[in-house]
């Protein structure tokens, strides 16, 4: 049985390891984030401050 070439498995490495980081780039920058608002966070922004002199 033949063997590959030496050439040959760093070129397989080089491609696996390309289409390995494409892969990840691409999910990272896919993901939205769903931001939630919180309860407490909307009554700070809703609450007034009423001063009482």
């Amino acid at each position: 049985m033949p063997q590959m070439a030496p050439m040959s498995w760093m070129m397989l490495f080089m491609f696996f390891t390309m289409v390995f980081i494409i892969i990840m780039t691409m999910n990272y920058y896919i993901y939205i984030p769903k931001m939630e608002k919180s309860e407490e966070e909307s009554n700070y922004l809703t609450k007034t401050m009423s001063w009482k002199w």
